[in-house]
């Protein structure tokens, strides 16, 4: 079952689910985010990690074994230019720790999506906590703009009608309380 924005309120306080909570739609100026009708909107953080292109001419970007120097580690406070056709990892600013009967998807919002760029969806399963790796591409010919500490993508959580039998956290998945990227 889908849950909604009176579930999400229930579960953020305290640093339950989400940590910081917003628990209202913040939109006046900026790219909404916070608690909407049935997700959360996070923000994007700070760090981001771009694809060296003079170290990668020649790589092989293997997902198994990522070799040093693929990525150049950049920090913004306001705002990044994510170069024509280019990739770029960003992570949320909100920690989101999931129930052992709840998974969230991860989806670009609208507007950042007519504008060309693409937030890969991602799952966020039962039982893992930490801030979400975000994948930007730019589809585009053109820089675009993505600002940080506004909405970049939307969290919608469903809930199972009982506990998964092994959460991610009972793998000790890689990803587990995982900070920025």
């Amino acid at each position: 079952m889908l849950k909604s924005d009176k579930w999400i309120k229930e579960h953020s306080q305290l640093g339950g689910l989400i940590d910081p909570a917003v628990n209202s739609i913040k939109c006046k100026g900026v790219l909404s985010y916070g608690v909407s009708s049935y997700g959360y909107d996070v923000r994007l953080g700070n760090t981001f990690k771009l694809f060296n292109c003079s170290k990668t001419n020649n790589a092989i970007v293997d997902p198994k074994n990522v070799a040093q120097g693929v990525f150049r580690t950049i920090k913004s406070d306001s705002a990044l230019l994510i170069p024509p056709r280019g990739t770029v990892l960003g992570h949320s600013v909100e920690t989101i720790d999931v129930p052992k009967n709840v998974t969230g998807i991860v989806f670009p919002k609208s507007t950042y999506v007519r504008c060309g760029l693409e937030v890969s969806q991602t799952v966020l399963e039962a039982g893992w906590k930490g801030q979400i790796t975000l994948c930007l591409i730019n589809h585009t010919d053109f820089p675009l703009k993505v600002y940080v500490g506004e909405g970049i993508a939307q969290v919608l959580f469903f809930e199972g009608a009982e506990e998964c039998e092994t959460s991610y956290a009972d793998r000790e998945g890689k990803y587990q309380g995982e900070k920025g990227i």
